[in-house]
C-alpha cells in the first residue's frame, strides 16, 4: 500500500503563523476528493475552511478541535487510493475546473518525479520556506506560490509503451511528516497563474472565466480581489430609481461546533495569591481576542494620538431620510450617509488617509494612498473586527449601505476574508449602537486615524436664537499627531459635521 501523504497546515495569508482547529469535516477512514473541505480553522482574522490537495483515504488527523496549530506543521495524512498503477506512474489529479494539476511531493510517490530524481524532507521544507517568502497574496496558501524559487515542474505524458529504467544507486527518501505537497493549477493562457481552490470556487459560482483575468499578484497570481473586480465590471449600472441588489457573500458551510469545546472559562481551582479570592475561571487569550490585544497595545505604544470631538445637530439628515422614505425610495442607513461624508472629507484632508512606515535605520516616511479603504468597526461574537469597504470613495451612499451590510454580516459569521479584514486605510466606528455618546477610540494600527459617531438623542439646541429640541449626536476623531496637527484634524471633523447638519447643500459638492 502506498505511504500516506502528509498535508501541512498552509499559510493562511496576512503573515499569520498559527490557527486554531475549530472542527474536522472528515474522520479517519473516510474517502476524500481533491479540494474537499477537510477542516474548519480560525485565525486571528477569520474562520476558513481548508480544502485537501489529495484524494484518498484519511489515515490520520493531526490535531483535536480547540488545539492551536502552527503553519507548516502536519494537518492530515491521506493514503492514496490503490488503482493498480504504481504511485510513481500515477497521473496528476484533475482540478475542479477540468484542467490537469501537477503536484510537488517528496519521495518516489510524487506524480512529477523524473527518473533518478531523489528528494528529501529538508529540500521540500526549504522550498516551502522560499515560496512562503514570495507571498501568495490573499489566497488559501499551500497550493503553490509564484516567485521562481523552485525548479520548474512538469506533468508527465501518459505512457504509450513500457520502458526499462536503469536502477539507481540511491533510493528516494520516503515521505515524512515534514514533507510538503503543493497543488498548482494552471489556467490556459496564464502559465504563471496559481489559483487557490477558494478563488476557483468563487469564480465558478459567479460564472467568471479565469482565463480572461490578469492576476494582480506576483508573477500574475490571480487572487480573490481580481475575481471581485471582474464581478464589479460586469455588474449592471445602478439607476436612481432602481433598487440596488445587495451583494451577497459566497455560500458557506455553517460553522460546526467541535465535539468537545476548547478549554475556556471552566471552573477554576485554587486561590489567587494576590487577592486571596477563589479563581472562578481562566480564559486563554487567543484568536481574535489575541490579535485585538496585540494590535491595540502596539497602537498605544507607537502612536502619539490626540482626540478632538464636536456635538452635531443631525436633525436635517434625519428629516432628509424621512422625506426619501415618504416618497417610497429605498433609503440608505445613517451610517452609509456618514461614510459618504467621511470619504469626501478624506479627499479634502488626505493626511488622515495615510500610514507611517519605519525603515530598518529608524527613518520614517508617510505613505499616502490613491483611494480609501474604509474600515467599519463591527462587534461580533468572536470579538471586535474591522472589515473594510474597498475603494469606498467611488461608491454612492446606496452602494456603501449595501457593502457595509454585507461586510458586517460576513464578519459576524466569521467568514470575512483576510483581504476584507486587513486592507483598511481609515476606520469609521459607530459606537452609538451601544447607547453611548462618545469614545476616545484607539487607532486601528497601522492606520493613523479613526472617527466615531455616538447615539442620536433629543437635546436642547439653539436654532436662530431660539431654544429648540433637536436630534444631536457626537463625533470624535482620534488621530496620529505625527501625520498632521490639530488644525487638519479639526478641519476634517468640522467638514463631516457640516455635511451632517446641512446634507442637501453639501451633497451637490460630494
Amino acid at each position: 500500500m502506498s505511504e500516506p501523504r502528509v498535508f501541512l497546515l498552509p499559510d493562511l495569508g496576512e503573515g499569520l503563523t498559527e490557527a486554531e482547529l475549530v472542527a474536522w469535516h472528515v474522520s479517519v477512514g473516510d474517502e476524500i476528493a481533491v479540494d474537499q473541505p477537510i477542516a474548519e480553522v480560525e485565525t486571528a482574522k477569520s474562520a476558513v475552511e481548508v480544502p485537501s490537495p489529495y484524494a484518498g483515504i484519511v489515515a490520520e488527523l493531526h490535531g483535536k478541535p480547540g488545539e492551536t496549530l502552527d503553519v507548516g506543521k502536519p494537518l492530515i495524512s491521506v493514503t492514496p487510493l490503490s488503482t493498480g498503477v504504481a504511485a510513481d506512474d500515477a497521473a496528476p489529479a484533475p482540478s475542479p475546473d477540468g484542467h490537469a494539476a501537477s503536484s510537488m511531493a517528496s519521495g518516489s510517490g510524487r506524480p512529477d518525479a523524473t527518473p533518478g530524481a531523489a528528494s528529501s524532507a529538508s529540500t521540500e521544507a526549504e522550498t516551502y520556506r522560499e515560496e512562503e517568502k514570495a507571498g501568495s497574496g490573499n489566497v488559501l496558501i499551500g497550493y503553490g506560490t509564484p516567485g521562481g524559487h523552485g525548479v520548474a515542474r512538469r506533468t508527465r505524458a501518459p505512457k504509450t509503451s513500457v520502458s526499462v529504467l536503469e536502477p539507481q544507486e540511491t533510493k528516494p527518501a520516503q515521505p515524512t511528516e515534514d514533507d510538503l505537497t503543493l497543488l498548482r493549477t494552471r489556467v490556459p493562457g496564464k502559465l504563471g497563474a496559481v489559483i487557490s481552490p477558494l478563488v476557483r470556487r468563487m469564480a465558478r459560482e459567479h460564472g467568471v472565466d479565469l482565463g480572461d483575468i490578469s492576476g494582480s499578484g506576483d508573477s500574475g497570481l490571480i487572487m480573490r480581489r481580481d475575481v471581485e473586480a471582474a464581478l464589479r465590471t460586469t455588474a449592471p449600472a445602478a439607476t436612481p430609481d432602481a433598487k440596488p441588489e445587495q451583494a451577497k457573500p459566497a455560500e458557506t458551510r455553517p460553522l460546526e461546533k467541535p465535539a468537545s469545546a476548547p478549554l475556556e472559562a471552566q471552573a477554576a481551582k485554587g486561590v489567587d495569591a494576590r487577592t486571596g479570592l477563589p479563581i472562578a475561571a481562566r480564559t486563554p487569550v487567543r484568536g481574535v481576542r489575541k490579535a485585538v490585544a496585540a494590535n491595540m497595545a502596539r497602537s498605544r505604544s507607537e502612536i502619539p494620538e490626540a482626540t478632538v470631538w464636536v456635538d452635531v445637530d443631525a436633525t436635517a439628515l434625519m428629516e432628509l431620510r424621512g422625506e426619501l422614505k415618504a416618497n417610497g425610495a429605498e433609503v440608505p442607513g445613517l451610517l452609509a450617509f456618514i461614510a459618504r461624508f467621511v470619504t469626501a472629507g478624506l479627499k479634502k484632508y488626505p493626511e488622515l488617509n495615510t500610514r507611517i512606515e519605519t525603515a530598518g535605520d529608524g527613518s520614517q516616511e508617510i505613505v499616502a494612498f490613491d483611494g480609501v479603504n474604509l474600515g467599519i468597526a463591527a462587534q461580533t461574537d468572536r470579538g471586535l473586527v474591522v472589515p473594510s469597504v474597498r475603494a469606498a470613495e467611488k461608491l454612492t451612499a446606496r452602494e456603501l449601505d449595501a457593502e457595509i451590510r454585507r461586510l458586517t454580516d460576513v464578519a459576524r459569521q466569521g467568514k470575512a476574508t483576510p483581504t476584507e479584514l486587513g486592507s483598511g486605510t481609515f476606520t469609521l466606528n459607530n459606537y452609538g449602537v451601544f447607547g453611548v455618546d462618545g469614545s476616545a477610540a484607539i487607532i486601528n494600527h497601522p492606520e493613523v486615524a479613526i472617527v466615531g459617531v455616538g447615539r442620536i438623542i433629543d437635546k436642547p439646541w439653539v436654532v436662530k436664537g431660539e431654544l429648540a429640541v433637536r436630534k444631536v449626536t457626537e463625533l470624535t476623531l482620534t488621530f496620529d499627531h505625527r501625520v498632521c496637527d490639530g488644525g487638519t484634524a479639526a478641519g476634517f471633523l468640522r467638514f463631516v459635521a457640516d455635511a451632517i447638519e446641512n446634507p442637501t447643500s453639501l451633497l451637490a459638492d460630494i
